[in-house]
């Protein structure tokens, strides 16, 4: 089976599923909002695959896919407002707004990376099935002992929530901030010179960011803000919750001191990563797309 995966590879080409073998063959195309449509369908034409997953599908323009002979599966990766009384944060309101430009002819069925954004995902289509975004079996590593003060590591640009957090702790301790993408090979060797990860939302509002999948898979002791949903990850025995930033300082002294001191911590997130596991996600997935599909059909025209 050829399975494509279309989307920003700085962003998600981590995330994707990459195999040649007797069973798969798997290509990551790289497309981002704006960019040559026509260039990735060509690719696509050269692949011929059987499944194509997009990461965003809403960058996708109207009518992109209209001929496309493949299974379409469009993951969300962006939070959204939830229903409640309150009125949404403007980073989400603006998120919500891009999710707008998705056009459902381009799809068979859309996934979400967050179930409780799924109310707000129906009005423009409805979701089929929510999970944590999968991790590239590549970035999987075996949890080693700390046996120096370890390097604090984030990933993700710089907000001003973020900084309210990280900017006492870059005071004092040394702490690699990545702001911009990563290709996935850096990545993979900036997470195994790291054995501490830090998580913090864009905008101080609750979410899930895939980056808590990736460090776990690394192997890393995670230390981040309260995650929903949890996703079946828990606080402190999974991974480090911190509520303010003399939280996320004091982990750090702790480790200066001790540095292998959360390693049971690091242990049982690891083994909740796999559950994230590229390769045994995304055909389970797209096997249930194939299955769907048979039993309920679908409304796209190119596949109908």
């Amino acid at each position: 089976m050829r399975i494509a995966f279309v989307g920003q590879s700085t962003f998600f080409e981590a995330c994707a599923m990459h195999e040649r073998s007797a069973r798969f063959q798997t290509r990551f195309i790289e497309f981002r909002d704006g960019a040559d449509a026509d260039a990735m369908l060509a690719a696509l034409r050269v692949l011929q695959p059987h499944a194509v997953a997009v990461f965003r599908p809403e960058i996708i323009p109207a009518g992109a896919f209209g001929d496309l002979r493949a299974a379409t599966l469009g993951f969300l990766t962006e939070p959204l407002p939830r229903m409640s009384g309150r009125r949404a944060h403007p980073d989400l309101r603006r998120r919500r707004s891009e999710l707008r430009k998705l056009d459902p002819t381009n799809f068979d069925r859309i996934v979400s990376f967050d179930p409780l954004i799924v109310p707000t995902a129906d009005r423009y289509m409805p979701v089929w099935r929510s999970l944590p975004i999968p991790v590239a079996d590549r970035l999987y590593a075996t949890v080693r002992r700390i046996e120096r003060t370890p390097q604090l590591l984030f990933v993700g640009r710089s907000t001003p929530h973020r900084e309210s957090f990280l900017a006492p702790t870059k005071a004092e301790f040394d702490l690699l901030h990545i702001a911009f993408g990563v290709a996935a090979e850096e990545l993979e060797a900036v997470m195994r010179e790291h054995q501490v990860a830090i998580n913090l939302h864009n905008e101080p509002y609750p979410s899930f960011e895939n980056r808590v999948c990736l460090h776990l898979a690394a192997g890393h002791l995670v230390i981040s803000e309260s995650l929903s949903p949890t996703h079946g990850l828990e606080p402190g025995i999974d991974f480090l919750e911190v509520g303010r930033p003399d939280d996320l300082r004091r982990i750090a002294r702790n480790l200066s001191r001790f540095p292998d001191a959360y390693h049971r911590v690091r242990v049982r997130g690891r083994r909740k990563a796999e559950d994230y596991r590229a390769s045994v996600v995304w055909p389970r997935l797209i096997g249930d797309l194939f299955r769907d599909l048979g039993a309920f059909g679908t409304t796209r025209p190119a596949a109908a």
